[in-house]
Parts: structure tokens; sequence; C-alpha cells
């Protein structure tokens, strides 16, 4: 399985003004075509925890997380507790407005019980991996069209 999946969008507007978006867990819905629902439990920041509700095509499934990185206007990423893969945002500032950069890294691979149920589940590693870099590509699309909608 591959350490990273990555997709990276470049946004007309300040770091500022995206990260208003991005780190508004309550959006994730509208954005990602993975994510039902995701609470934070407490103020969001560095130790936080989320539980969260995802689907992969009509199929829905339950996770948890936990915020591991929390600094405004720059990045914030989270541990899912079941795979221990970590989700990233990180915002560039660059001459024209924001780098907006979505990664999913696997440090140490994903447990066995995990990789077993993804291939029973949901199609096998490369089918759900694909799928996972098509949401992540349409989830930066949905960010950088509600953030320029924004005057």
């Amino acid at each position: 399985m591959p350490n990273t999946l990555e997709a990276t969008i470049d946004i007309a507007a300040p770091p500022e003004r995206v990260w208003q978006v991005v780190s508004d867990f309550k959006r994730m819905p509208e954005f990602s075509p993975h994510t039902v629902r995701m609470v934070p439990l407490g103020k969001p920041k560095a130790g936080t925890w989320t539980v969260n509700w995802n689907r992969d095509g009509k199929k829905y499934y339950p996770t948890t997380s936990r915020i591991v990185r929390y600094e405004p206007n720059q990045a914030f990423a989270f541990r899912m507790n079941e795979n221990f893969t970590v989700w990233s945002y990180t915002l560039e500032p660059t001459a024209t407005g924001t780098r907006l950069i979505e990664r999913r890294d696997v440090v140490n691979g994903v447990s066995w019980p995990v990789r077993k149920a993804v291939d029973a589940f949901l199609g096998g590693e490369q089918a759900f991996e694909t799928n996972l870099v098509a949401g992540m590509n349409e989830t930066l699309g949905k960010i950088k069209t509600a953030v320029e909608a924004v005057v």
C-alpha cells in the first residue's frame, strides 16, 4: 500500500479565508463525498477527539479520530484510531492566494483486520485508494468553489 495519497489545488484567496472553510468540521460533508458527519468532541485543537460517519458508495461506517496538529491558517491533521492513518490539510501562501494540500499518510501500515475489511467490504486496497484520491480531488474542488464564492 502506498505510504501517501495526496491532492493539491490552488485557491484564489488568502490562507485565512481558506482556513475558515477547511477547518469548519461541520461543513466537511458539504465537500467530501466520503464524510457524512465529523463531530469534534470539544473545541478543535491538538488532542481533541472526533466521531465520524463515513461512506463508500452505499456502504456506511463509523470511525473516530484524534486531532494531532492544529495550527490556524496553516494546517491541521487527524489520526484515525481504527487504521492509524493520518489525514491532513496544509495551507501554503502563494502569489495568487493559497495552495491547499490534502494528504493521507500511512506511517506503519494498517492492521491486518483493517486490510481484511477493506478487501471484503470496500473492493480491495487499490480500488479503495483510487476512490479516496478521487474523493480528495472532489473535496478540494468543492472547497475552492466555496472559498472563491465569498467576496
